[in-house]
């Protein structure tokens, strides 16, 4: 057990981002561990401390100076009106690695068919400010309310629309709602405390973290890739297989042939084994990464 003095206290999200958060952070190289009753993680890292938070709140803890840094979704920064260094973005959630939404929705038989069309009518939400801003700017009175959750549920009987988050929709066609507007698209970022970011040790330690978050991220939809060719053959895999650009070559004990290496998107690697495979290439092997930095 280290001594030594946390250089950060990291603001971490509970609940549906948890577990995600927890693998993206072990792809970079922090092991965290907690009990489930618990909302202080053990970091394998003694220059890090933290604490699990709804990503609702982390955005505020920053900006107070509580956390020195945190990931929050671009949503809860813009509902809360934080006043904070945005590092990086990271996206990435739950179901997939795209942005999620926040939209507009009545139910799939409603009259309803533009924002216009709720003037004097009753919204539910959990993101209350921004959706009162989204009406506001479009000159249309609306009533919004606050949602504790199970949003999805209340339109049309308990109000007249809801604003929820969707990453996949799924959610929403199963309780028959129809999509009117997206009120804002939103991922994971990084965010820092203005006081933290101004400080060097601490904004070292943010970028550090920040690199290797991106890094394991991007090595999510990649791989490596290395084989054995003829050396005459290079050119024409080059040119036959465009995804195999500025790959690493090495000379083999056999002067007539080389090894190739290169990072290629994953979705690929089906359509160019068999190229590769047709232009000489041997020993293909296709392996996975943990983190790429650019």
């Amino acid at each position: 057990m280290s001594d030594k003095k946390p250089i950060l206290m990291l603001g971490l999200p509970k609940g549906s981002l948890e577990e995600s958060t927890r693998s993206l952070f072990a792809k970079a190289g922090w092991k965290i561990t907690m009990n489930s009753r618990s909302y202080r993680p053990s970091i394998d890292d003694p220059e890090l401390d933290g604490r699990f938070v709804r990503a609702q709140e982390v955005s505020r803890y920053v900006e107070h100076g509580f956390f020195d840094c945190g990931l929050t979704g671009q949503d809860w920064i813009q509902e809360n009106a934080s006043d904070v260094v945005e590092v990086c973005d990271l996206v990435y959630s739950r179901a997939s690695a795209a942005k999620s939404r926040w939209v507009l929705c009545v139910a799939e038989d409603s009259p309803v068919r533009a924002p216009k069309d709720l003037a004097g009518k009753r919204v539910a939400t959990e993101l209350v400010q921004t959706v009162r801003r989204y009406f506001a700017s479009r000159k249309i009175p609306v009533e919004v309310e606050f949602s504790w959750g199970a949003t999805e549920v209340k339109a049309p009987d308990l109000v007249d629309a809801i604003v929820d988050i969707t990453e996949t929709g799924s959610s929403l066609r199963a309780n028959k709602l129809r999509i009117v507007d997206t009120i804002l698209e939103t991922n994971t970022k990084l965010i820092a405390n203005k006081k933290a970011w101004a400080n060097k040790v601490k904004r070292a330690k943010i970028e550090t973290l920040a690199l290797l978050l991106r890094g394991a991220l991007e090595a999510e939809s990649k791989v490596g890739l290395k084989m054995n060719a003829p050396k005459k053959a290079l050119a024409a895999i080059i040119a036959a297989v465009p995804a195999l650009r500025d790959p690493t070559v090495s000379p083999l004990s056999n002067p007539e042939w080389i090894a190739l290496e290169t990072i290629i998107d994953e979705s690929v690697v089906r359509e160019i084994l068999p190229k590769l495979k047709g232009l000489g290439a041997e020993g293909i092997v296709e392996y996975p990464l943990n983190k790429v930095v650019f």
